[in-house]
């Protein structure tokens, strides 16, 4: 079993009269083995380039930091489709993920298995290698189109730490709001 900590193990080194802190923290895993983060990524936001009902070529975007201090590398995410009318559909093979923001592109990452459960409306992307802690990534999901009807649509962001067993920390809600423009092209 791992040493584990809920808040870390800091270590002391007195160089003469000054004093140099080196914090050094582990994940949480259990008896029965599950890993949990020490401290858990964060949803920074989800954005979508378009925000129309129909349009083709958008992308959503859903930006995550991994502090410092988490105790573990990022594994996986899933994003669930928790709440709109209509199941959006996903091109998988065009997942893509990078550290930084949309708009703040740094160096690609490199992805594992991205894989939908249609029952659950559950997209999993996979990180080969898992994201070390004291990053911020995004990954850009690309829907086949926005939904045809106008509404609320959230997607809920859950990450996963590396290990056999690890516990899913539900990030939070990606919150899109697709508007009808108006004009139905399927009524005259």
């Amino acid at each position: 079993m791992r040493v584990t900590t809920l808040f870390g193990i800091t270590f002391s080194l007195a160089i003469g009269i000054w004093g140099i802190t080196l914090p050094v923290t582990e994940a949480v895993q259990l008896r029965d083995g599950i890993v949990y983060f020490v401290q858990p990524p964060k949803l920074v936001k989800a954005t979508t380039t378009y925000k129309d009902v129909n349009i083709l070529g958008g992308t959503y975007y859903f930006t995550i930091n991994i502090p410092e201090n988490a105790g573990e590398s990022l594994q996986k995410v899933t994003i669930a489709q928790r709440e709109g009318t209509e199941n959006i559909r996903y091109h998988l093979n065009d997942t893509r993920a990078f550290v930084g923001e949309r708009e703040r592109k740094e160096s690609r990452l490199t992805l594992g298995a991205v894989t939908n459960e249609r029952e659950t409306r559950t997209v999993t992307v996979n990180f080969e290698p898992p994201v070390t802690p004291g990053q911020t990534v995004t990954i850009a999901l690309r829907p086949v189109s926005n939904p045809s009807f106008s509404g609320v649509y959230l997607l809920g962001v859950t990450a996963f730490p590396v290990g056999e067993k690890s516990h899913g920390q539900f990030l939070g809600f990606g919150r899109f709001q697709f508007y009808s423009n108006g004009s139905s092209w399927w009524f005259p």
